[in-house]
């Protein structure tokens, strides 16, 4: 759980009745690029969160602040009616009441100290994590008749309609609906979802790359309207209906939308094979299914860079490893790590320190967290 101090509320909201919002990060074990084609989807909730304190004010005004950004941009002000978008954090947070105002609710003026342990451009939806959490605190601070599932929902809006960044559906799913040691079957297409206890035979870890990755850079984008590319020369309504035809037409495609639909369709169905395992208590299977999902984004859908190559393969050639991948949008970001239990907080330490000596990178192990 993320503590906002004391004397930052103090500083900021004084002592007006203050309510806080809180949301995990995630990171997706597997199931990766699917969920804007409407595939399945399988992440799990990681400790760190981000919080949202907030107090309403008597006038329309805003004013957040924030301790995760350079101190010369820490503090800012909007006006709730008339948002508008600046190309800076504080557009997840007026982004918020955009779309809630969109969709019917009413929001007055609020002042906001927000705090984060999830990483920025870590690959862990540092910025769902926000989005729900601010969406969660107004939702209090309100009195506003909104569920976990629908508010996943309008945190997506805030990317996709505000901010203008084409996000898919699971990482607010992740952060509003995920519970420790279990992954989230998503499904998606109709947004059912189920929680699968993850066995206590094995666990994962989590390494920040330290190569910073953005959602509203070029090549997500490029990714996204290949995909779309994809689907209307295959003539379908998403890419995950290829698998009730077969995979044949997929290769009547030029290579690179080859390529990309054929990491959907492949992997959708490792997903659905993960969670049968997770079932099974089988995590060696997971982690062989871990390694083929890297291998498809590595190849087909092209997303990973030499470095995150390279700290997979060290990951794997570890004592105890049963699998690991890239996680997140990719260009960048994190790793996950499936060990056997025990040893997770030994493999991420020397992956860690082996991106530092070997790669030059500056990782940092999150999961699980060390001292």
């Amino acid at each position: 759980m993320t503590e906002i101090p004391h004397h930052d509320i103090i500083r900021h909201l004084g002592h007006r009745r203050t309510v806080i919002g809180e949301a995990p990060g995630r990171v997706n074990l597997i199931g990766e690029h699917t969920d804007y084609s409407g595939g399945f989807v399988l992440p799990t909730v990681i400790p760190q969160t981000t919080a949202v304190a907030v107090a309403a004010n008597a006038d329309g005004a805003s004013r957040a602040w924030s301790a995760s950004v350079p101190h010369d941009q820490q503090q800012v002000r909007f006006v709730v009616g008339e948002e508008a978008r600046t190309s800076t954090w504080v557009d997840y947070v007026q982004g918020a009441t955009a779309v809630l105002r969109a969709a019917g609710h009413r929001v007055g003026g609020f002042d906001a100290v927000i705090r984060s342990e999830v990483p920025l451009g870590s690959g862990l939806s540092s910025s769902a994590s926000l989005t729900v959490a601010v969406l969660r605190a107004l939702r209090d601070l309100f009195q506003l008749h909104i569920d976990d599932v629908v508010l996943a929902g309008l945190a997506r809006r805030v990317e996709t309609d505000f901010i203008g960044v084409p996000v898919g559906v699971m990482d607010p799913i992740a952060c509003a609906l995920g519970a420790a040691n279990h992954a989230l079957f998503l499904d998606t297409r109709d947004l059912s979802w189920q929680l699968v206890r993850i066995p206590s035979t094995a666990e994962f870890a989590v390494i920040n790359s330290g190569i910073s990755h953005s959602h509203a850079t070029g090549s997500y984008r490029q990714r996204r309207q290949e995909c779309d590319a994809a689907t209307r020369a295959l003539g379908v309504h998403e890419i995950r209906d290829l698998s009730e035809y077969g995979q044949r037409r997929i290769e009547q495609l030029p290579e690179f939308l080859r390529k990309r639909a054929r990491h959907i369709v492949s992997e959708n169905a490792r997903v659905l094979a993960a969670v049968e395992a997770l079932r099974k208590r089988d995590m060696a299977r997971f982690g062989v299914l871990m390694d083929e999902s890297h291998a498809s984004l590595r190849d087909d859908y092209e997303i990973s860079l030499p470095q995150i190559d390279r700290m997979v393969e060290i990951a794997r050639s570890q004592r105890g490893v049963l699998g690991a991948r890239i996680t997140g949008g990719g260009f960048g970001g994190s790793i996950v790590v499936l060990t056997l239990a025990g040893q997770a907080v030994r493999v991420a330490t020397a992956v860690a320190q082996a991106a530092r000596d070997e790669l030059g990178l500056r990782p940092q192990v999150l999961v699980p967290p060390t001292k």
